[in-house]
C-alpha cells in the first residue's frame, strides 16, 4: 500500500522586505483509526540532521500501514537556519533580543487547574481530552492575539505548538554541538526510553522549563494530577513528548537519519501508530541518569583545547578530559595542562570550538548513571 502525503506551508515570520518565510507541513494520514503523532526538527538553525531524518521517515512511512495521523515540519525555524556568521549557522537565539529559540512555548498551570474543576466523574477520558485540546488551543490562540504583540521567538513557538496541539506523541529533533545520541525523557515515560535506539537517556522531572516537550506533557501531567486529587480517580492521558538529540550540529549525515527514521518507527509502532509492523527496538545497552546528575563542567581559563575524552566515552576519575594550551606560556612548563575528570563520567557532549574563554561550558556528562532495564 501507498500512503499519501499531503503538504501545505505556513507563515512563520517575515523578513525586513515584509516578505513572508514559510515551513512545509508534511500530513500522512492513516485508513485506520489512530493516535495523531508530530514530529519537528531544526528549531535551532544549525541542528539540521533533523531534516535528513524526517525525510527518511517520509520515504518509509509511504509504504507503511499508518493508524492516525503523522504530522511531520522539517526546518521548522527559517529565521535561525538562514542566521550565518562565516562558516558557522549562528541560529541558537534570536538575534533581536537574545531569546533561545527552544523556550517560547506555552504553559499556564493555574489555567490547567481550573481546567480540572470542570471535570465531572462521570465523564471519559475521550471526552476530557477533546475538551481540553480546544481549551489548550483556544489559549494558544489569545496569546498569539495579544494587542502588545510578541518576540518572533515566541511568536515562531506559539505557531508551531498549534500544530502539536492534538498531538499524543511529540518528538522534537536537535542536535548537540559535538555529541552523541542521547534523549530527554519525563520522569513518568520513563519506560517509553527504551522503545528508542538511543544509548543515552535523561530522565526530566515533569516541570515546565519552556521547551516544546515540556509544553506537550506538563499540561496533560498537571491535569492528571488535579483529576486524581480532585475526584480521587485514577486517570492516564496516554500523552506523550521527547527531546530526542541525534548527534552533532552543522552535519547532515543521511546513513545515520535512516538509523534515526527506524529508531523513531519502532517507538511509532510500540504506541499503536503503524498496524502490522514488524520495526522494533534494537536489543542495546542504555545508561540513565537524572537531571540533576547530567552535570556542566565550566572552564575557570581560557586557552586552545584539544579534547581528549570522546561523546559516548566511559571515562574514569582522573583520566584526562582534555589537554589545554596557553599561548602566553609556551616557553615554560605551563605551556599545556591537562584537565582531569573530577568523577566516573560520561561525556555525551563538548563544545564546538577549540579556542574557548573562561567560563565556557566544555563538556556536559553523565554521573551516577544505571543501566537501564
Amino acid at each position: 500500500m501507498t500512503t499519501k502525503v499531503v503538504k501545505q506551508h505556513i507563515v512563520v515570520a517575515q523578513n525586513a522586505s515584509g516578505r513572508n518565510m514559510n515551513v512545509p507541513i508534511y500530513r500522512m494520514r492513516g485508513a485506520r483509526p489512530g493516535p495523531t503523532v508530530y514530529i519537528q526538527s531544526s528549531i535551532h538553525g544549525a541542528e539540521v540532521q533533523g531534516n535528513v531524518v524526517i525525510y527518511h521517515l517520509i520515504q518509509r512511512l509511504k509504504d507503511m500501514d499508518i493508524c492516525g495521523e503523522v504530522i511531520l515540519v522539517p526546518n521548522c525555524n527559517p529565521v535561525g537556519t538562514n542566521i550565518k556568521a562565516g562558516e558557522y549557522t549562528m541560529g541558537r537565539f534570536d538575534p533581536v533580543n537574545g531569546t533561545n529559540w527552544n523556550r517560547g512555548y506555552h504553559f499556564d498551570k493555574g489555567s490547567v487547574e481550573q481546567f480540572a474543576n470542570t471535570v465531572t466523574p462521570e465523564e471519559s477520558v475521550q471526552g476530557i481530552k477533546q475538551r481540553f485540546r480546544t481549551f489548550l488551543s483556544s489559549a494558544i490562540d489569545t496569546k498569539l492575539a495579544t494587542p502588545w504583540g510578541l518576540g518572533l521567538a515566541q511568536q515562531l513557538n506559539l505557531k508551531l505548538q498549534q500544530l502539536a496541539v492534538n498531538a499524543d506523541f511529540v518528538l522534537d529533533l536537535h542536535n548537540g554541538p559535538v555529541s552523541t545520541r542521547h534523549i530527554y525523557v519525563p520522569e513518568y515515560a520513563k519506560p517509553s526510553a527504551s522503545l528508542f535506539n538511543i544509548p543515552h537517556c535523561i530522565f526530566i522531572p515533569n516541570v515546565f522549563a519552556g521547551a516544546l516537550d515540556e509544553a506537550t506533557f506538563c499540561p496533560w501531567w498537571t491535569l492528571q494530577e488535579c483529576i486524581e486529587a480532585n475526584l480521587q480517580r485514577s486517570i492516564e492521558f496516554n500523552v506523550e513528548a521527547f527531546t530526542l538529540e541525534m548527534g552533532s550540529q552543522e552535519v547532515i549525515n543521511f546513513t545515520e537519519g535512516d538509523v534515526d527514521a527506524l529508531s523513531i518507527l519502532s517507538y511509532l509502532n510500540a504506541k499503536g501508530a503503524l498496524h502490522n509492523c514488524d520495526v522494533k527496538p534494537d536489543h542495546m545497552t542504555r545508561l540513565g541518569v537524572m537531571l540533576k546528575d547530567y552535570k556542566t563542567l565550566f572552564t575557570d581559563w581560557g586557552g586552545m583545547v584539544e579534547y581528549m575524552a570522546k561523546p559516548g566515552e566511559t571515562i574514569k576519575a582522573g583520566e584526562p578530559l582534555a589537554k589545554i594550551l596557553n599561548i602566553d606560556e609556551l616557553d615554560n612548563d605551563n605551556g599545556s595542562r591537562l584537565l582531569n575528570a573530577p568523577c566516573d563520567l560520561i561525556p555525551i557532549l563538548h563544545f564546538p570550538s577549540a579556542s574557548v574563554l573562561s567560563g565556557t561550558q566544555l563538556y556536559k556528562v553523565f554521573t551516577n548513571y544505571e543501566t537501564l532495564t
